[in-house]
């Protein structure tokens, strides 16, 4: 006869079971859930990727766009210069051409006079000296009159050497006045110049 089975001691071998079937339920939820949340970050990664290029690129043209307007301010700029610079050249001498006409108006009016008297024409010429003395002076036009003073290579041009009785390289004679711009020579004093007397 056969002895009953204890349905007890079957007990052990189903819960084992069960238990290695949730087990098995719980390892594929949890496969799933990782499995979705990569998608997920996936999915998230995606449209930010995506977002950072398209504003990578709007960055791009703007720069592109300051870059060209950059461009063109500095060529703008030196096409500027470069007329000012033209200009300057140009009209360098317009405040200049303005004061010194009137110089010429008194000289054109001096040769306009058919009768006049060499003491008339002397007395117009001292006047137009004048004139001409100040716009000399407005524009800082000076004059190299160097007579008596030492030779200075700067300012004087000698022309010859004289034998003279005051000390060696002083400014014996001077042949043509010499002119300054402020403190550039524009033109030097044309001078004869003393020499040691040979022994």
């Amino acid at each position: 006869m056969q002895e009953p089975k204890n349905p007890e001691s079957n007990q052990p071998e189903h819960t084992a079971e069960v238990v290695e079937t949730i087990n098995v339920n719980e390892t594929a939820t949890t496969e799933e859930t990782s499995a979705n949340d990569v998608a997920e970050a996936e999915e998230t990664a995606a449209p930010d990727l995506a977002a950072l290029l398209k504003e990578a690129e709007l960055s791009a043209a703007e720069n592109h766009d300051a870059w060209l307007r950059s461009k063109a301010d500095v060529e703008n700029i030196r096409k500027r210069a470069q007329t000012d610079v033209a200009n300057a050249h140009k009209y360098a001498v317009d405040k200049f051409s303005t004061e010194i006409i009137p110089v010429m108006d008194s000289l054109d009016a001096a040769l306009a006079v058919e009768n006049a008297t060499v003491e008339n024409f002397k007395n117009g010429m001292e006047l137009t000296q004048k004139q001409l003395n100040a716009v000399f002076e407005k524009f800082n036009i000076k004059e190299i009159n160097p007579e008596g003073e030492k030779f200075d290579p700067h300012l004087h041009q000698a022309m010859c050497t004289v034998d003279s009785d005051i000390a060696p390289n002083t400014v014996v004679q001077v042949m043509q006045k010499g002119y300054t711009l402020h403190d550039r020579v524009i033109r030097p004093a044309m001078v004869s110049v003393s020499k040691a007397k040979e022994s």
